[in-house]
């Protein structure tokens, strides 16, 4: 069964083909004919399934046309309550607790996703979701102080942040690196007994920060899909 996995997020799109729960090469795009190119990923071959998380709104016209590529289109956003997840949750946030569950089952865990948006949820040992936290992710917050303030310079998290700033660059470098490592500790703080998982974009640059025991899913949205793949292919 060929089944393509696609992931939109708020900066970029990300798609595997997969077997089973073992994803096969993994495609980045950052633009906006989105569109466009998962069609270029279905013209070389028609998936049986196409399972779509996305933050981003299609049209009925381009919803048509991708139910058009593939033999069963899956998107996420509308099946959330099949897992037992209120509806305002994000569909990257559905796949990502969908694989927790799978890949951790038994064990209570706290997910942290780090993105443009950092979200925190919380799963209970049985798999129920207990709720979660949002706040902006380290790009977004570098991108905020240099947008809203006329004195700061837009810098990315270095590899070596200060303990304390001692100049423009190393305040805000530290202040914002630091600034998320107290709300991980805090997280973890208050769920002492959960596993840690860490997933997106600056997964592993805050994992290299901690001496804590910490697993990095760096797919985990698209094994997540993988897993809802598997799921409507028994149901045929």
């Amino acid at each position: 069964m060929a089944v393509l996995l696609v992931d939109i997020g708020n900066t970029a799109l990300k798609a595997a083909w997969a077997d089973g729960i073992t994803l096969g090469k993994t495609f980045r795009y950052q633009g906006e004919r989105m569109l466009e190119f998962i069609i270029s990923l279905t013209s070389k071959s028609r998936p049986d399934i196409m399972v779509l998380s996305s933050v981003r709104s299609f049209s009925a016209n381009q919803m048509k046309k991708l139910e058009s590529q593939c033999d069963r289109l899956v998107v996420v956003e509308d099946i959330a309550g099949n897992y037992g997840l209120p509806e305002w949750i994000t569909p990257d946030r559905v796949a990502s607790i969908v694989a927790s569950r799978y890949l951790f089952k038994g064990r209570s865990c706290t997910v942290f996703d780090f993105g443009s948006v950092l979200t925190v949820d919380v799963l209970g040992s049985d798999g129920t979701y207990c709720g979660g936290y949002v706040s902006p992710g380290c790009r977004t917050r570098f991108k905020a102080l240099n947008r809203y303030s006329r004195q700061f310079p837009l810098l990315n998290a270095p590899e070596d942040v200060n303990e304390i700033g001692t100049d423009i660059v190393s305040t805000i470098t530290s202040g914002v690196v630091s600034g998320i490592m107290f709300e991980i500790d805090g997280y973890l703080s208050r769920y002492p007994e959960n596993i840690s998982v860490f997933t997106g974009g600056d997964a592993i640059y805050f994992a290299k920060k901690r001496k804590n025991s910490i697993f990095v899913v760096c797919n985990l949205v698209l094994i997540g899909l993988a897993l809802i793949a598997l799921e409507y292919d028994k149901k045929d």
